[in-house]
Protein backbone atom coordinates (compact mmCIF):
# COMPACT_ATOMS: atom_id res chain seq x y z
CA UNK A 1 0.00 0.00 0.00
CA UNK A 2 1.52 3.35 -1.12
CA UNK A 3 1.35 6.13 1.89
CA UNK A 4 0.29 9.50 1.02
CA UNK A 5 0.21 8.69 -2.63
CA UNK A 6 -2.03 11.86 -3.75
CA UNK A 7 -2.54 11.55 -7.14
CA UNK A 8 -4.09 13.69 -10.36
CA UNK A 9 -3.61 10.73 -12.46
CA UNK A 10 -6.95 9.60 -11.36
CA UNK A 11 -8.15 12.23 -14.35
CA UNK A 12 -6.91 9.88 -17.07
CA UNK A 13 -7.91 5.72 -15.44
CA UNK A 14 -10.78 4.52 -15.29
CA UNK A 15 -12.14 1.50 -12.92
CA UNK A 16 -10.62 -0.88 -15.42
CA UNK A 17 -12.69 -3.57 -13.82
CA UNK A 18 -12.43 -5.87 -16.99
CA UNK A 19 -8.80 -5.07 -17.78
CA UNK A 20 -7.75 -5.32 -14.08
CA UNK A 21 -9.99 -9.48 -13.68
CA UNK A 22 -7.97 -10.06 -16.82
CA UNK A 23 -4.21 -8.92 -16.05
CA UNK A 24 -4.97 -10.35 -12.10
CA UNK A 25 -5.87 -13.73 -14.45
CA UNK A 26 -2.33 -13.72 -16.72
CA UNK A 27 -0.23 -13.09 -13.35
CA UNK A 28 -1.57 -16.71 -12.13
CA UNK A 29 -0.74 -18.23 -15.30
CA UNK A 30 3.04 -17.42 -13.95
CA UNK A 31 3.51 -15.02 -16.57
CA UNK A 32 6.08 -12.50 -16.79
CA UNK A 33 4.80 -9.27 -16.68
CA UNK A 34 6.37 -8.04 -20.26
CA UNK A 35 4.67 -11.16 -21.49
CA UNK A 36 1.96 -10.01 -20.16
CA UNK A 37 1.80 -6.53 -21.38
CA UNK A 38 3.05 -7.79 -25.32
CA UNK A 39 0.35 -10.92 -25.25
CA UNK A 40 -2.21 -8.06 -24.55
CA UNK A 41 -1.22 -5.70 -26.73
CA UNK A 42 -0.24 -8.37 -29.58
CA UNK A 43 -3.81 -9.68 -29.32
CA UNK A 44 -5.55 -6.98 -28.45
CA UNK A 45 -7.50 -8.15 -25.42
CA UNK A 46 -8.57 -4.78 -24.03
CA UNK A 47 -10.18 -3.60 -27.71
CA UNK A 48 -7.96 -0.16 -27.05
CA UNK A 49 -7.04 1.75 -30.14
CA UNK A 50 -3.46 2.73 -29.60
CA UNK A 51 -0.21 0.80 -28.02
CA UNK A 52 0.34 3.30 -25.97
CA UNK A 53 -3.07 3.64 -24.43
CA UNK A 54 -2.85 -0.80 -23.65
CA UNK A 55 0.65 -0.47 -22.44
CA UNK A 56 -0.48 2.48 -19.72
CA UNK A 57 -3.37 0.75 -18.61
CA UNK A 58 -1.40 -2.29 -18.08
CA UNK A 59 0.80 -0.39 -15.99
CA UNK A 60 -2.19 0.85 -14.02
CA UNK A 61 -3.70 -2.54 -13.73
CA UNK A 62 0.06 -3.87 -12.03
CA UNK A 63 0.09 -0.77 -9.71
CA UNK A 64 -3.29 -1.73 -8.37
CA UNK A 65 -2.33 -5.34 -7.97
CA UNK A 66 1.03 -4.40 -6.22
CA UNK A 67 -0.66 -1.92 -4.09
CA UNK A 68 -2.84 -5.01 -2.79
CA UNK A 69 -0.13 -6.71 -1.05
CA UNK A 70 -2.03 -9.99 -1.12
CA UNK A 71 -1.92 -12.96 -3.35
CA UNK A 72 -5.59 -14.34 -2.34
CA UNK A 73 -6.95 -10.86 -3.37
CA UNK A 74 -4.80 -11.42 -7.07
CA UNK A 75 -6.42 -14.70 -7.11
CA UNK A 76 -10.33 -13.12 -5.96
CA UNK A 77 -9.66 -10.60 -8.30
CA UNK A 78 -9.40 -13.29 -11.65
CA UNK A 79 -11.80 -15.64 -9.92
CA UNK A 80 -14.46 -14.37 -7.75
CA UNK A 81 -17.79 -13.31 -8.89
CA UNK A 82 -18.28 -10.04 -10.48
CA UNK A 83 -19.60 -8.00 -7.00
CA UNK A 84 -16.88 -9.41 -5.22
CA UNK A 85 -13.74 -9.03 -7.50
CA UNK A 86 -15.34 -5.21 -8.15
CA UNK A 87 -15.28 -4.62 -4.25
CA UNK A 88 -12.02 -5.97 -4.44
CA UNK A 89 -10.48 -3.47 -7.32
CA UNK A 90 -11.88 -0.64 -5.22
CA UNK A 91 -10.10 -1.74 -2.51
CA UNK A 92 -6.95 -1.56 -4.64
CA UNK A 93 -7.42 2.13 -6.30
CA UNK A 94 -7.27 2.84 -2.48
CA UNK A 95 -4.52 1.34 -1.47
CA UNK A 96 -2.76 2.91 -4.67
CA UNK A 97 -4.29 6.48 -4.57
CA UNK A 98 -4.31 8.12 -1.05
CA UNK A 99 -7.03 10.54 -3.10
CA UNK A 100 -9.69 7.69 -3.07
CA UNK A 101 -8.49 6.26 0.06
CA UNK A 102 -9.40 9.43 1.96
CA UNK A 103 -12.31 10.26 0.10
CA UNK A 104 -14.23 6.47 0.74
CA UNK A 105 -12.84 6.48 4.28
CA UNK A 106 -14.04 9.90 5.87
CA UNK A 107 -16.24 10.96 3.41
CA UNK A 108 -18.63 7.58 2.68
CA UNK A 109 -17.16 5.73 6.04
CA UNK A 110 -18.47 8.77 8.12
CA UNK A 111 -21.69 9.19 6.19
CA UNK A 112 -22.12 5.35 6.92
CA UNK A 113 -21.15 5.71 10.64
CA UNK A 114 -23.68 8.63 11.24
CA UNK A 115 -26.51 6.80 9.25
CA UNK A 116 -26.77 9.53 6.75
CA UNK A 117 -27.26 8.23 3.02
CA UNK A 118 -27.67 11.79 1.24
CA UNK A 119 -25.16 12.69 -1.04
CA UNK A 120 -24.87 15.19 -3.32
CA UNK A 121 -21.78 17.14 -4.88
CA UNK A 122 -21.06 19.38 -2.16
CA UNK A 123 -19.84 16.43 0.13
CA UNK A 124 -17.14 16.09 -2.86
CA UNK A 125 -16.34 19.72 -3.33
CA UNK A 126 -15.92 19.94 0.68
CA UNK A 127 -13.70 17.17 0.86
CA UNK A 128 -11.81 18.12 -2.02
CA UNK A 129 -11.29 21.85 -0.09
CA UNK A 130 -10.19 20.52 3.63
CA UNK A 131 -7.72 17.82 1.37
CA UNK A 132 -6.08 20.74 -0.49
CA UNK A 133 -6.00 22.59 3.07
CA UNK A 134 -4.09 19.37 4.16
CA UNK A 135 -1.86 18.36 0.97
CA UNK A 136 -0.15 21.40 -0.63
CA UNK A 137 0.02 19.54 -4.04
CA UNK A 138 -3.72 19.26 -4.20
CA UNK A 139 -3.92 22.76 -4.09
CA UNK A 140 -2.11 23.09 -7.10
CA UNK A 141 -4.62 21.37 -9.06
CA UNK A 142 -6.40 23.35 -11.82
CA UNK A 143 -10.39 23.56 -11.83
CA UNK A 144 -10.08 21.25 -14.76
CA UNK A 145 -7.92 18.22 -12.89
CA UNK A 146 -10.38 18.53 -9.53
CA UNK A 147 -13.99 18.44 -11.88
CA UNK A 148 -12.59 15.53 -13.40
CA UNK A 149 -11.70 13.57 -11.01
CA UNK A 150 -14.73 14.20 -8.61
CA UNK A 151 -16.49 12.63 -11.49
CA UNK A 152 -13.83 9.68 -11.19
CA UNK A 153 -14.68 9.52 -7.74
CA UNK A 154 -18.56 9.30 -8.45
CA UNK A 155 -18.40 6.91 -11.35
CA UNK A 156 -16.31 4.66 -8.98
CA UNK A 157 -19.40 4.77 -6.42
CA UNK A 158 -21.73 3.51 -8.80
CA UNK A 159 -19.51 0.48 -10.00
CA UNK A 160 -19.24 -0.49 -7.22
CA UNK A 161 -23.23 0.16 -6.30
CA UNK A 162 -22.79 2.43 -3.21
CA UNK A 163 -24.81 4.91 -5.97
CA UNK A 164 -27.55 3.42 -8.00
CA UNK A 165 -26.08 6.03 -10.85
CA UNK A 166 -24.20 9.22 -11.70
CA UNK A 167 -27.55 11.34 -10.62
CA UNK A 168 -28.47 9.75 -7.66
CA UNK A 169 -28.36 11.63 -4.29
CA UNK A 170 -28.70 8.30 -1.83
CA UNK A 171 -25.99 6.47 -0.84
CA UNK A 172 -27.38 2.24 -0.64
CA UNK A 173 -26.75 0.22 1.96
CA UNK A 174 -23.32 -2.10 0.67
CA UNK A 175 -21.64 -4.66 2.99
CA UNK A 176 -18.48 -5.65 2.63
CA UNK A 177 -18.19 -9.29 1.08
CA UNK A 178 -15.76 -11.94 3.43
CA UNK A 179 -13.07 -12.60 1.23
CA UNK A 180 -11.90 -8.66 1.21
CA UNK A 181 -12.31 -8.10 4.77
CA UNK A 182 -10.49 -10.96 6.13
CA UNK A 183 -7.62 -9.70 3.93
CA UNK A 184 -7.74 -6.28 5.26
CA UNK A 185 -7.82 -7.23 8.73
CA UNK A 186 -4.91 -9.92 8.25
CA UNK A 187 -3.35 -7.24 6.75
CA UNK A 188 -3.41 -5.06 9.29
CA UNK A 189 -5.25 -2.19 7.28
CA UNK A 190 -9.08 -2.01 9.34
CA UNK A 191 -8.98 1.72 9.17
CA UNK A 192 -10.35 1.55 5.67
CA UNK A 193 -13.20 -0.63 6.84
CA UNK A 194 -15.55 2.02 7.38
CA UNK A 195 -15.61 2.64 3.29
CA UNK A 196 -17.71 -0.51 3.18
CA UNK A 197 -19.79 -0.01 5.76
CA UNK A 198 -17.86 -2.31 8.46
CA UNK A 199 -16.91 -1.81 11.67
CA UNK A 200 -15.59 -3.28 14.51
Amino acid sequence: MKKDHYSGSLTRERFLFLEIRLVAGLILKGSERIEIANEIYESNLFQFPTERMIRSTVNTCFNRIDALESDELVFQLANASTDVAKQINLYAIMCENSVVRDFMTYVIGEKYRLQEFNFSPKNVNVFFMELAEKVPSVGKWSESTLKKIKQVLVKFLVECQYLDDTRSHRLNNVFIYPELESVIRAKGDADVLPAFNCWG
